[in-house]
This record gives structure tokens, sequence and C-alpha cells, in this order.
């Protein structure tokens, strides 16, 4: 049986990879899980009551791109967060960012550009889904080095002229994941007008946007709007996994422009899958709430300072400016990896397992991604076993 080539060179997803990497070997301790970046603080208390009162509503198919009191919900959130007016035709829910993120590429990504092969742009390392996205349109994917040198995101204006000519999408996550780099105001006007001279479309994954260190990260829809960017350039993707704690929810949307979301509408109508009512409802509630999502933060920015304090004088050694994970400095993730496993029962995922090489380099070969999403007293117990092992 033939398979498409395509998603031939795909490589092992994370996780399976660091299985075999790590389950061939004892523990060397208390196992602490600090790979997946799943939430574990609680989720809000509303969540139950109303899945429990709207549980009849799984009887009925729910509509394809949102209920109108959850796309107004979104839309007052979006008001309330970033200033930016965003009416109904500019909203489509998801079964979370992912989906959405692989569905806009397919839904908006032209067959060719200028006569030529497309090309779709991601920062290095990345969230893997961007890449099977751009292989599922015939696009070339270029793995865009997210270093220290380029203060951890993408320089897509340093890019050769003639193949930003080429560029459908542009995928940029802020807060970054893993790295924990925040987007300015500056970036993202950059990044807009070099869209509108080269004529592509700005994918911003803004899942982590919630969680932050020191000052609530600037959005691109705040951007747009306020240097009256074409909506059509822009789209925002965001989700209540890691703002409300809900991860097995599989609730977000994307805003942009009328006409692409219609697109993507059309698209799911024939070949997605809406979001059951109850789950709307509980949406809904989310969106409309900010308290839960403060009391999160709180507990999030306990985290960077415990970090700090357990990292303090590590050279390289950088807490995130937004999102959970750390991007700690090795001479090698998977040996790192490795060792900080059989030696102290922490796992830890190697950084080269969310990056590509690309001109002979991997920019993420000498990083750990560490989640800081365990309870408190856990995560500072992992953190200490890592500093001790690998730094000590």
């Amino acid at each position: 049986m033939a398979f498409p080539e395509r998603f031939s060179n795909l490589p092992d997803y994370a996780f399976p990879r660091l299985r075999k990497l790590l389950d061939a070997h004892a523990p060397g301790g208390e196992t602490i899980s600090m790979t997946i970046g799943e939430p574990r603080h609680p989720m809000p208390d509303f969540v139950a009551p109303i899945l429990a009162a709207n549980t009849a509503d799984f009887a009925v198919y729910p509509p394809n791109d949102g209920s109108p009191d959850l796309l107004s919900a979104i839309s007052g959130w979006i008001m309330r967060r970033y200033g930016a007016t965003i009416t109904a035709d500019q909203l489509m829910v998801l079964n979370g960012t992912r989906e959405g993120l692989f569905n806009a590429c397919i839904a908006l990504s032209p067959e060719t550009k200028n006569g030529k092969k497309p090309v779709v742009l991601m920062p290095n390392p990345f969230y893997q889904v961007y890449a099977v996205a751009a292989l599922s349109v015939g696009a070339e994917p270029v793995y865009v080095p997210a270093t220290a040198a380029t203060g951890f995101l993408p320089d897509y204006a340093g890019l050769a002229p003639d193949l930003l000519d080429r560029v459908t999408v542009a995928y940029i996550c802020s807060p970054a994941n893993p790295q924990g780099a925040v987007a300015s105001r500056a970036y993202w006007t950059e990044l807009l007008a070099l869209a509108e001279k080269h004529d592509f479309v700005v994918f911003a994954d803004e899942c982590y946007s919630e969680i932050w260190r020191t000052q609530a990260p600037t959005g691109v829809l705040d951007v747009a709007a306020a240097t009256g960017t074409n909506p059509e350039r822009v789209f925002a993707f965001h989700s209540l996994s890691k703002r409300s704690n809900l991860p097995g929810l599989r609730s977000g949307f994307v805003a942009g422009g009328a006409k692409g979301i219609a697109e993507m509408r059309k698209l799911r109508s024939f070949a997605g899958a809406p979001l059951p009512l109850p789950i709307q409802k509980v949406s809904q509630a989310a969106w409309n709430d900010d308290a839960h999502v403060a009391a999160s933060l709180a507990l999030y920015q306990e985290k960077f300072a415990a970090a700090d304090q357990i990292f303090s004088g590590l050279q390289g050694f950088q807490c995130p400016e937004g999102g959970f994970f750390l991007w700690l400095p090795v001479e090698d993730g998977e040996t790192a990896a490795l060792k900080a496993w059989r030696e102290t029962g922490v796992r830890v995922l190697p950084g080269a397992y969310l990056s590509r090489d690309a001109n002979g380099e991997n920019p993420g070969k000498a990083y750990l991604r560490v989640a800081l999403v365990a309870p408190k007293e856990e995560m500072q117990r992992g953190l200490i076993r890592l500093r001790d092992c690998l730094y000590g």
C-alpha cells in the first residue's frame, strides 16, 4: 500500500520520541513529569454545573460557527483584553487552536504564489502543526531560527525579498512556545507591514497570552486595529486550554477578516466538527469571566519567582516573559534529558524535538523545555533536582 510522500520525512512526534529515549531506563528517583504543556491548576468551578444543566443539548447538532451567545462572549473578551472591535462574522469557534491552525492554512493558502510553489514561514523551534499544515497544502515550509540572537522570535524581515514574495502564510507564536518570548508592539507592526508589502497572511498563535510575567502581552488584533491593517492580513488564534486550565474542553477561536473567516467556515461545514452545545455553553461562561484567569496567573507568577531563585546565577538562564515553559541551556538536549531521568526521575523534553535542522543547525539542540504546570511544591522539587544534576 502506498502512502503520501509529502509526510514521509516527518520525524516521530515529540512525545513518542521521548518515550523511545527514556523508557528503556529506570528513573533515578520519584517521577516528576515536566514535559507536556497540560495545565494542572484548578479549572473554573462553573464548568461542571453548566455541563450538567445542558446535557440534553448533546442530543442536537451544534451550530457550525459557534452559537451567537458564545461569539458575543468572545467579542466581549477581545474588546476587554485588546480594545479591538471584532464582529460575529469575523469569528469562528474551534476545537482547540491546533485544529484551527491546521485548517486555516488549508482554507487560505493558495496552490501557487506568483506562479511558483508557495512558502509557509514558521519559527524554529515551533508548534509542530505549522509544518504539517504547510505540507498538506503543497507549500514549502521554511524554518526561520528563533534564537537568543533574534530575541527568540523569528526575523522574517531579514529573509530575502524573492523568498518573501512566495510566502502565503507566516506563523508566529507569542508568547512563544517553547522560549517564552513576547512579540512587542514594534515587532507586530513590522510584521504586519511586511505582510502587506509581500502579500501574505499572518497566523498569530496567541494561546499563551494570559500567562505572563510582568506585563500582559500586546496582541496582534490590538496592533492591527491601531495601524489600520487590512483585517484579511491577520488571523489570531486563542484557546481556553491554557487561559482557563481546560485543555480537555478542546475549545478555542480564530478571529480575523470576515472574508477569510467565511472561507474557514465553508471548509468546516464540509470537513470539520463543530463544538457540542454544552461545550459551547461552558466556553461562553469562561470567556465572560476573568476572575479565574487572574487567580491562575497569580500561581504562575509565583512559579516564575521560584524558578528565578532556583536558577539564580546560571549562565544563559532566562525566565520567560510569557507562557509556562523554561528554555534551559545545556550542551546537548537529548544527553541532558536522559541524564536527568536516569539520575533524578525528572522527565523533560529535548529542545531538538521541537525544531528542525535548517542550514546545518538545529536551534533547539542545546536546550531543554521544562513545563511549569505541576503544583508549586512539586515543580520546585523537579527544578532543584535538574539544577543539582545538570548544573551542580
